[in-house]
């Protein structure tokens, strides 16, 4: 079988990227099971205020599109922390 050279298999750190971010098209929040029950408007408040400032998000991932990147963040109780204390 074929090797695959460094170069083809590169993969790209998820962390904030300024480069990244000035081609995001889309995203997308993911939410731990733990917060299912929380109000759908409370919910929508906090994912604007995470993608807001995705630099301080505790986990990011951008998703490689063709048009583009998809910017994920997974809400994490550290960011909710952070929100609070806002």
């Amino acid at each position: 079988m074929p090797t695959l050279s460094p170069a083809i298999c590169f993969d790209m750190p998820n962390e904030f990227d300024p480069y990244r971010e000035a081609l995001v098209m889309e995203q997308t929040t993911i939410w731990p099971e733990q917060y299912d029950d929380w109000e759908p408007a409370e919910k929508a408040r906090l994912e604007a205020a995470l993608h807001a400032d995705p630099k301080a998000c505790a986990e990011l991932a951008y998703v490689r599109q063709h048009t583009g990147f998809l910017r994920q963040v997974t809400v994490m109780e550290t960011d909710l922390e952070r929100l609070a204390a806002k």
